[in-house]
C-alpha cells in the first residue's frame, strides 16, 4: 500500500515509517514545513492547509500527530493546546479524505487509554464508557473528529494507546536517568495500574490494524499484562540492577504537576486489549520483565 503518516517525527511515527517501508509499503510523510523530499507532502492544521492532491494517491493513513500530554503542567493554555493539536487536525484530515475522489481504504487515527480515566483494579474494554474528566472528554472529541471520514465510507480505527515503552522517549525515557542513579521509586500509592506496550508491539499493532479489514472503531493498543506502579518500579529496578527506594508521594506530585498528576501519574487504568487479541494479533512482549529487558538491551 501507499501509506500517509502524520507525526512522523515523533517517537512512534519516526519508528513506524521504516517499519512500513521494510514491509514493502510506500510512505508519504505529512510535514508542517515546506517539503524537502519526494516522500513528503505539506499540511498545516493551524491554517487549514493540506495537500489533498498528494493524499489522493494513498491507500491508507496513519494519523499520530498530537502535542505530548505529559509535556508540561496543565494550565488552561496548555489544555487548550492539547485539545487543538488533536481535535482540529483530526477533523481537517478526516474532512479532506472524505472529499477525495479516490479515498483511502483506512484511516488509523490515534487515541489513548486516557479515554477510560481512573478505574481502580477493574479491567476495562473497548465497550466501556469514557471518563468524565479532561482526558476522557478530550479522547471523545479526538475520536469523534474523524467522523467525516467514517461517514464517507472509509474504515476508521482508533488505537487507544497505552504507556509506550522505549528508552528513546515517553515515560520510560524520562524514568531512566533517576532509576539508573538509584533514585527511582514508587509513584504515589503504587497500587495504580499502568497499562503499557512496547514500541515494537505498538508498531506491530498499527500494521495489523492497517491489514485487518474487519477492524474498525476503538481498539485497545496495550499489553495484556498491565501491572501496578509498585510492580513496574520493582521490575525496572531489577532489570537495571538498581535500588528503588526513593518514592514520589502523591502530595508532592500534585504540587509539582497539578491536575496532570492525578490524571496521568496517579490514575489507575487496567486495560485489556480484547479486540486486538481476538483479531489474531500476538504480542511479542506480553509480560513486563521480558519487555523491559528487550527495550533496554538487558537480555542476559
Amino acid at each position: 500500500m501507499k501509506v500517509a503518516v502524520t507525526g512522523s517525527s515523533g517517537l512512534v511515527g519516526g519508528a513506524l515509517v521504516p517499519v512500513l517501508r521494510a514491509n514493502g509499503h510506500d510512505v508519504l510523510r505529512l510535514v508542517r514545513r515546506a517539503p524537502r523530499a519526494k516522500d513528503e507532502a505539506r499540511w498545516d492544521p493551524e491554517s487549514g492547509e493540506v495537500d489533498a492532491a498528494a493524499l489522493g494517491s494513498v491507500d491508507a493513513v496513519v494519523h499520530l500527530a498530537g502535542e505530548n500530554i505529559a509535556g508540561g503542567r496543565w494550565t488552561e493554555a496548555r489544555k487548550a493546546l492539547l485539545r487543538s493539536s488533536r481535535v482540529g487536525p483530526t477533523g481537517l484530515l478526516a474532512r479532506t479524505l472524505a472529499g477525495l475522489k479516490r479515498k483511502p481504504r483506512v484511516l488509523v487515527s490515534a487515541s489513548a487509554i486516557g479515554y477510560y480515566g481512573n478505574r481502580g483494579d477493574t479491567w476495562v474494554r473497548e465497550t466501556d464508557a469514557p471518563a468524565d474528566d479532561f482526558l476522557g472528554r478530550l479522547s471523545v472529541e479526538w475520536e469523534a473528529a474523524a467522523e467525516p471520514a467514517r461517514k464517507a465510507g472509509i474504515r476508521v480505527v482508533h488505537p487507544r494507546i497505552g504507556v509506550v515503552l522505549s528508552p528513546a522517549g515517553g515515560a520510560l525515557g524520562k524514568m531512566l536517568l533517576p532509576f539508573k542513579a538509584g533514585l527511582g521509586g514508587v509513584v504515589g500509592p503504587g497500587t495504580q495500574y499502568m497499562s503499557w506496550i512496547t514500541l515494537d508491539d505498538l508498531l506491530g499493532a498499527l500494521h495489523h490494524l492497517l491489514d485487518r479489514a474487519d477492524l474498525e472503531g476503538p481498539v485497545n493498543a496495550s499489553s495484556p499484562g498491565p501491572v501496578t506502579n509498585a510492580v513496574f518500579t520493582k521490575t525496572l529496578g531489577r532489570v537495571l540492577g538498581r535500588p528503588t527506594v526513593a518514592p514520589a508521594p502523591a502530595f508532592a506530585l500534585r504540587l509539582a504537576f497539578g491536575e496532570m498528576a492525578d490524571a496521568a501519574l496517579l490514575s489507575s487504568t487496567r486495560v485489556r486489549p480484547e479486540r486486538l487479541q481476538a483479531s489474531g494479533y500476538r504480542f511479542r512482549f506480553p509480560e513486563l520483565e521480558g519487555a523491559l529487558r528487550h527495550v533496554l538491551g538487558k537480555t542476559t
